[in-house]
């Protein structure tokens, strides 16, 4: 640990209950410093936090933040989102009194420097793949650390912790590296993999144009003596002097072969540039996974796991939360939520449902996420959404955006193609559900969606009652 860090006792969260300000707040209670912090809303992940012995506030008051943090501002750092207004009360207290404040992604940059760094990149695909890396290395008995944006389900957590050690140039730090905000620039990885670097974020980015720009910039900052791990197809071989190998489902130095489904799994054979890992049987299902799981394969070869270390950890790899997650699976009724928020995504999920559960009908719950995103991508949210049988369209999830004019679900919904679509209220949605025939239920979105998930799963197992 840098002796920078060492000069802080007290580090304050602003925004403490996102996905990856939670994982960074974990790892810094754990290494013995005070930690508090500030979010909006009680959520389940808040609450967690709250158990653990963080200290968390929901009032955006000064007051509110405990004592001994303000006492002392030479020994405090404040951690903050760029998704926090600008002005937040307490922020502005802490800019007006010269505390040292941080985005989170500058403080896992300062973290990563001494750890031999595994940076997961890509528009899509980023979660699952970083998190197929960090249970690879974790099953190998590999000591390492991983910063997730996604709790994993095999350990019910988004941060792995590495053993002690006085020699931290051993530890393997896997970190999911983040396009928005261009918070992956802080990251200096020895080790990259980049997924897909398809247009998103337009409302910070712009044009595609200046998202292939950043992650130029990313692959250019892997170590010269270390190795990318690039999509086949993506361009961006000459912006880095790092090694480079191409990956993807079926082309690439690493691929999959003889890809088959048996009782509703994937199975393949794992080709690499030195033999192949043969009948890797996963748990989650989805081609898309089944590509993710190539990548993560190369870079846990490359870090010297054993093939058939690697065949295993696969195998027993159960995924992340809210992605391709299964609520109900049974012969007659199958339901699973996904976070899919960009075409691209969707498109893939339903493709991988429809092939799992061929000639089933799938009816699809679908909550826009961002006002910019749907004006950006309504074309391709309309194509990948007409996939499904039926659909049932919510509103547009604002987050951190004002309303669009002539931005909404009818818009999108008068483009998709199928017949059986409408839009429908949150609240709406369990009452048409349990008033629908319906076979294969998915819930996609990553707005606030993911709280029909325990009451559409409840009404689907319940039997129905004819009074």
């Amino acid at each position: 640990m840098s002796s920078s860090m060492m000069n802080w006792k007290y580090i304050y969260f602003v925004g403490i209950g996102g996905i990856g300000m939670s994982a960074l707040a974990r790892w810094f209670k754990a290494n013995g410093f005070q930690v508090a912090g500030y979010d909006k809303t009680a959520t389940t992940l808040v609450n967690t936090l709250i158990e653990e012995g963080i200290e968390v506030t929901l009032e955006d008051e000064v007051p509110a933040i405990p004592e001994a943090f303000i006492a002392q501002p030479d020994q405090t750092l404040i951690i903050y989102t760029p998704a926090v207004p600008v002005q937040h009360k307490q922020m502005l207290y802490f800019r007006d009194h010269n505390f040292l404040i941080l985005k989170r992604s500058q403080v896992l940059g300062m973290l990563t420097k001494n750890l031999r760094t595994v940076g997961v990149a890509g528009t899509h695909g980023k979660t699952t793949t970083s998190s197929m890396v960090a249970h690879i290395l974790r099953q190998a008995d590999v000591n390492s650390t991983a910063f997730l944006g996604g709790i994993t389900q095999n350990y019910g957590t988004n941060l792995l912790l590495n053993k002690p050690t006085d020699n931290l140039e051993e530890v393997v730090c896997v970190v999911e590296a983040d396009e928005f905000d261009r918070s992956f620039l802080t990251l200096y990885p020895e080790i990259a993999i980049v997924t897909s670097t398809d247009a998103d974020h337009l409302d910070i980015y712009g044009k595609h144009e200046a998202v292939l720009d950043s992650f130029k910039e990313f692959v250019s900052q892997i170590d010269e003596n270390g190795v990318l791990f690039m999509r086949h197809g993506l361009e961006l071989e000459s912006s880095t002097q790092a090694q480079v190998f191409t990956y993807s489902l079926t082309e690439g130095a690493f691929f999959a072969d003889k890809i088959r489904i048996e009782k509703a799994r994937f199975i393949f054979d794992l080709v690499h540039p030195d033999g192949r890992i043969k009948d890797v049987a996963m748990v989650i299902p989805g081609y898309h996974n089944i590509e993710n799981a190539v990548a993560a394969a190369a870079s846990a070869l490359y870090l010297g796991v054993a093939p058939e270390k690697i065949k295993e950890a696969l195998e027993s790899y159960r995924g992340v939360k809210r992605r391709f997650e299964y609520q109900v699976e049974r012969s007659d009724k199958v339901y699973i939520d996904d976070y899919a928020h960009h075409p691209t995504e969707i498109e893939a999920f339903l493709n991988s449902v429809k092939a799992l559960y061929p000639g089933r009908h799938i009816t699809a719950v679908f909550q826009p996420h961002l006002f910019t995103r749907t004006r950006d991508f309504a074309d391709g949210f309309a194509e990948s959404l007409s996939i499904a049988d039926r659909l049932l369209l919510l509103e547009i999830y604002p987050a951190r955006e004002l309303p669009i004019e002539g931005v909404n679900s009818q818009m999108l919904l008068d483009r998709v193609s199928i017949a059986d679509k409408r839009i429908v209220g949150k609240d709406d949605v369990l009452e048409i559900l349990q008033n629908l025939d319906t076979e294969v239920v998915v819930t996609i979105g990553a707005g606030d969606i993911d709280t029909l998930v325990v009451p559409i799963k409840s009404i689907l197992t319940t039997p129905v009652t004819n009074n």
